[in-house]
């Protein structure tokens, strides 16, 4: 059994992103081909964007926003403490400073009333001047950008979406990707939207943003390749990459539906035994993960070892909260986070993807089951 069965899905596209990989080698146009250019219209058209550049992967995304915003030393940049190391990980490199914020136990994403009393805190202590919040669209379900907005506005704060997960979710129809003042996204191939390697995108509406954010992928470049402006970075997505994802870009709003008809066929079945995913009315997951929570670290420990036993695969998103993290550990914590620390001792994801079968999430609910 595969916990993501990227396999199973190059089977049912087999014919066209075969296709569109030779088509990549008998045009040996490697870097930066016409599939590029194309796929960034498609993304931008399917997110509701006006600009959709592509990148070498997700953690260039974050950088490249952060970047074409100058983020840099004495800038406080506010992030969820239950997340991956990369929403952080892109602050520090640019000499700004992470302020981690506590999550919402029941959606795994960024807690408004946590973030404003982190917001307050800097400012009470005025070492650091706030610059950016970056609200994490985790599992697949976006942020409560709503409200994210409202603190975003009351502070004048920009907001950095990291859909790195979230792609396909959506509030009231609106494409995820686009809540951001830029909004990022991954194609590392477990994503919901995932190429053959790694890549990423950002998204936005500022022509300004995007203007830097294309010089900033390609060493800094000015009016072309050799005129260098800024120091850059060399952070471009593979042609052949940009190929298989507008094959699967293609196939991608049925590989939603059908994901969505797992998570409830999960949520049926698990409902009265464990703590299973909730999705707000208006909200809708692109599933990413289905991530359950269990009562103790000792009862999520003992249910992944029966589960490992049976032959079924599961991971642990996230073990250590970014507060907690050995590069961290030197940053003074404004407001300590409680539910992340809670959460990263009792959350289980279990397999998930388009192409599941019923009768296969009922074997893992059977056996987890029996095993509680």
């Amino acid at each position: 059994m595969q916990f993501r069965d990227l396999a199973k899905q190059y089977q049912v596209l087999k014919s066209d992103i075969d296709q569109a990989m030779l088509s990549v080698a008998a045009g040996a146009h490697y870097i930066m081909g016409p599939q590029v250019k194309e796929l960034e219209e498609q993304l931008a058209e399917y997110v509701g964007v006006k600009h959709s550049l592509t990148c070498a992967n997700g953690t260039d995304a974050l950088t490249l926003a952060l970047k074409a915003w100058g983020i840099g030393p004495g800038d406080a940049v506010f992030v969820p403490d239950f997340t991956f190391f990369a929403s952080a990980e892109v602050v520090a490199l640019e000499g700004a400073t992470p302020v981690f914020v506590d999550v919402d136990d029941t959606t795994f994403n960024i807690d408004v009333q946590s973030l404003e009393a982190a917001i307050q805190k800097v400012l009470a202590d005025g070492q650091l001047t706030p610059k950016v919040i970056v609200a994490v669209d985790l599992f697949g379900l976006p942020a409560d950008y709503p409200k994210v907005k409202a603190i975003a506005q009351k502070y004048n704060l920009l907001i950095l979406e990291d859909g790195a997960q979230g792609f396909g979710g959506s509030i009231d129809g609106q494409k995820a990707c686009s809540f951001g003042d830029i909004s990022t996204t991954s194609f590392f191939p477990a994503k919901p939207l995932g190429c053959y390697g790694d890549g990423g995108a950002v998204f936005t509406d500022n022509d300004e943003w995007a203007q830097l954010m294309n010089s900033y992928r390609v060493h800094g470049k000015g009016t072309d390749k050799y005129d260098n402006v800024r120091i850059g970075m060399n952070s471009r997505l593979d042609t052949l990459q940009a190929a298989i994802l507008q094959v699967k870009l293609r196939a991608f709003d049925k590989e939603v539906e059908q994901v969505n008809e797992a998570a409830r066929h999960y949520t049926a079945l698990l409902k009265d035994h464990v703590k299973t995913p909730i999705i707000p009315d208006g909200f809708g997951s692109s599933w990413a993960q289905y991530t359950i929570q269990l009562p103790t670290e000792t009862k999520r420990n003992e249910l992944q070892a029966a589960l490992k036993e049976a032959g079924i695969p599961s991971m642990v998103y996230y073990p250590k909260p970014m507060h907690d993290q050995t590069a961290f550990q030197h940053l003074t914590s404004y407001i300590l986070p409680q539910t992340s620390v809670k959460l990263s001792q009792t959350v289980l994801s279990l397999p998930m993807h388009p192409y599941i079968e019923p009768s296969t999430i009922e074997q893992i609910c059977s056996t987890l089951i029996e095993s509680l």
